[in-house]
């Protein structure tokens, strides 16, 4: 009976020479060349030692340069150097001759070249009838396959004559075989049989294969009188070639040819096939130098270069992902719980369609950059369509072929860049789409983004459907208003709200501050940014809900850092509140609601813009006239009908405010909302207007720490308005405590972030009647109408 392999009892330690595409069996000798760093030094280190052993390991992957014991299979061969030829510096062909096989037990280091502890496996020597059974149907086998195949090396015939022992046959068979017989991958498992009995299976199932295919060869080659269409094809091809080659035009039928097998190795669906097929026969029938052979030409690579059937694996591990995009992001709670619950829901359904998100928020607050982060997460190549200010639909959709210079629409160029059918694509700036004679973009974006149909979008270029369906579509906006509704109603929503101060302070200090370092070759011990220093840049050098003008100002203090440098100064590294004046000059914005304190007729509003929140002053004053109201400061339609109402309260309620009833009849009354040059508009100034006329007449300060919100009605209800996150995010901004809003916006609070919502007193008012009470000081002793002018 035929025993198991035996194994030394203890380990060995020996050096191991990595192989790529190549296996070495025991018995064998065959010359490899060196060229690796780490092989070379061990290659070096064996020339003074006489008859050397080292070991030998395939690698998994022959792409990998520098593989560690990670990439390489645990069964190898015991091997002899037997001679070294040196070819060039730091090149070598070494003839090493197998011994045994091998197992390594643990790896010893990678440098200076690749060392393991292995146990060396030995073959039984025992046979039985089953064994020499096999045995002689291998030999048999083997040289009915030489005989068939001349091409076979000769030196199989000394094998199958003068090897005796079934388990060496096998593996010097295995060994001479030509790669297109054997691969890598069924050379190593040929290796790691010690079986001797199922290793000869093995080799005898590689034989028998190779027969099967000389036998359909044979076959084939006798069936000339059926000769089929594709033989057929090929000959005329053949003739076509000869040809064009007397013709002087062999180059073009190369390309072609060429061609066409990118389009065979493409994927195309099977109407891009068809149309492939027919545009190549027309190309083949045209003279290269006509305008149509180049039209169609680019057609097809056009074809061939696009992603049809090439994707890329996605990670859904939740953990990681989560991981990833708190590293690049700080916050964003809200954005990145969605992207998780999608991988989530692609870890449990595989055909999961990509979601279609539109960020919508400030500039700068991280909504283009959240998709590079979105892909690195997911493991999905990233690519971004910039869309502001497109207002041809041919943009997106594609030109058609008859016109002169067509090329297809931006999602399926973006799609040949990335190169795969499922990347994470950023449609930026989606709110600013023009629209003019030439069609409308908005309107040829519905099909992109609509689930249930980009599965078969049609690019007028390409005219044959494309699945849009496996990418993660990200659109970007500031201002959602201006974006169609249909469109609108296809994206999934998500706010991206401005950074509150500390944000601010925690994004600069993990964030900006080392990139900003980086950027500009310093580091911590050449410039060190406290906290005052950052927090004063936050306060008076930036007044945004992003964080791009911090990193500019930023960037300007790493940049006089560097020119002093530069200069032999050397500076102090603490970047502190003066540090910072002194390099970034006065302060560029200051608390301006300490210049209205105590002054009866203003008040302090909060508005909404695409840039975020804002405060807002209203100014009232009044002068001797005929009831005259005048309202300045670039407002619209909405917001002047908020004024007119205020005023209309006020005089309703003149008995309950104690005024005389014809107050307005001596007097003319200004409104005035500051900045001019900027249009607004809107319902939500109606309580601050009611507030700055009614401190006025009243002569009373409105307290300089209080800003509010709301829209009101004739019977002196304060009604909901939109932007409550983004007005309160702006009011802490602006140093204000006391902030009013309508009873009915409590709901919006939820969006608010803690922070904010600890910091700011926020007061719920559902009548006018409540208002007051909060807003108002006590009022000044003399009141006139020339000091109030002075005031103002």
């Amino acid at each position: 009976m035929s025993r198991g392999p035996s194994a030394a009892q203890e380990g060995i330690s020996i050096p191991i020479l990595p192989l790529r595409n190549s296996v070495l069996f025991p018995m064998s000798v065959v010359p490899i060349n060196v060229g690796r760093p780490r092989s070379v030094r061990l290659i070096e280190d064996a020339l003074g030692m006489e008859r050397a052993t080292i070991g030998i390991l395939t690698q998994f992957a022959s792409d990998t340069d520098e593989p560690t014991f990670r990439d390489l299979y645990k069964i190898g061969t015991l091997a002899r150097i037997v001679q070294v030829i040196r070819v060039g510096p730091s090149v070598y062909t070494v003839k090493i001759s197998g011994i045994a096989r091998f197992r390594v037990l643990s790896g010893q280091g990678l440098e200076p070249f690749m060392r393991a502890q292995v146990q060396r496996i030995i073959d039984p020597v025992d046979h039985d009838e089953q064994s020499d059974q096999l045995s002689a149907h291998l030999r048999e086998s083997a040289r009915t396959l030489l005989t068939r195949n001349p091409a076979l090396p000769q030196e199989l015939n000394g094998i199958l004559e003068n090897v005796r022992e079934p388990g060496a046959l096998a593996d010097l068979l295995v060994a001479s075989f030509p790669a297109e017989f054997a691969p890598v991958d069924e050379r190593q498992q040929v290796l790691e049989t010690f079986d001797i009995k199922k290793r000869m299976m093995l080799v005898q199932e590689m034989i028998d294969r190779q027969l099967k295919v000389l036998k359909v060869k044979s076959e084939i080659s006798d069936m000339q009188s059926e000769m089929g269409h594709s033989e057929r094809e090929s000959i005329l091809r053949q003739q076509m070639r000869h040809i064009r080659e007397q013709l002087g035009e062999g180059g073009e039928d190369e390309e072609t040819e060429e061609l066409r097998e990118r389009l065979r190795q493409a994927g195309l669906s099977p109407e891009a096939e068809k149309i492939a097929k027919k545009q190549l026969s027309r190309l083949g029938a045209m003279h290269p130098q006509s305008a149509e052979w180049n039209l169609a030409r680019t057609y097809l690579d056009w074809l061939a270069d696009l992603p049809w059937a090439k994707t890329t694996p996605d990670h859904i591990d939740i953990r990681e992902i989560r991981r990833t995009l708190d590293e690049d992001h700080y916050g964003l709670e809200k954005v990145k719980r969605r992207i998780v619950e999608y991988a989530a829901v692609r870890q449990l359904r595989k055909d999961k369609k990509g979601p279609i998100l539109l960020f919508v928020g400030p500039p700068g607050v991280g909504k283009t950059s959240l998709g590079r982060s979105i892909a690195r997460a997911m493991g999905r190549r990233y690519g971004r369509i910039a869309l502001g200010g497109v207002n041809d639909e041919a943009e997106v959709r594609g030109h058609r072929r008859t016109y002169v210079g067509a090329l297809p629409g931006r999602i399926i160029q973006g799609l040949k860049r990335v190169g795969t059918r499922n990347p994470v694509l950023v449609l930026d700036e989606v709110d600013k789409l023009g629209k003019d004679l030439r069609g409308d973009p908005a309107a040829a974006l519905l099909e992109v983004l609509d689930p249930e149909q980009n599965d078969k979008f049609v690019d007028h270029y390409l005219d044959t459907p494309f699945d849009l369906s496996q990418i993660i579509f990200l659109a970007t906006a500031n201002n959602r208003e201006t974006i169609p509704e249909p469109l609108l109603d296809r994206m999934e929503m998500i706010e991206v709200p401005g950074y509150t101060r500390n944000e601010k302070l925690h994004i600069a200090t993990d964030f900006l501050v080392p990139k900003q370092l980086q950027e500009h070759g310093l580091t911590v011990e050449h410039l060190d940014f406290q906290k005052a220093g950052l927090e004063a840049i936050i306060d008076h050098y930036t007044r945004e809900a992003g964080v791009r003008g911090l990193e500019r100002e930023i960037a300007s203090v790493c940049r006089h850092t560097a020119v002093k440098l530069a200069e032999g100064i050397q500076l102090d590294a603490v970047v502190d509140r003066d540090r910072v004046e002194l390099v970034l000059g006065p302060y560029k914005h200051t608390p301006e609601l300490a210049e209205r304190k105590g002054t009866p007729g203003v008040a302090t509003g909060l508005a909404w813009t695409p840039n975020g929140g804002d405060i807002l002053f209203i100014e009232a004053t009044k002068m001797p006239g005929k009831g005259n109201i005048t309202l300045t400061g670039n407002i619209r339609s909405v917001m002047k009908e908020s004024a007119t109402t205020a005023v209309s309260f006020v005089r309703s309620k003149a008995e309950q405010l104690m005024l005389d009833p014809h107050w307005l009849d001596l007097i003319d009354l200004h409104l005035h909302v500051p900045a001019g040059a900027v249009a607004k508009d809107g319902p939500s100034a109606g309580v601050t207007m009611f507030v700055a006329v009614s401190s006025l007449l009243l002569n009373a300060p409105v307290r300089h720490d209080v800003a509010m919100t709301g829209e009101i009605s004739l019977r002196g209800n304060i009604l909901p308005v939109g932007g409550i996150k983004e007005k309160l995010l702006a009011a802490h901004r602006a140093g204000i405590r006391i902030v009013l809003i309508p009873e009915r916006n409590e709901r919006d609070l939820e969006e608010v972030p803690k922070e904010v919502r600890e910091d700011l007193d926020i007061r719920l008012i559902r009548k006018m009647d409540q208002v007051l009470s909060h807003v108002l000081e006590a009022p000044l002793e003399v009141p006139t109408i020339d000091e109030d002018q002075d005031a103002l």
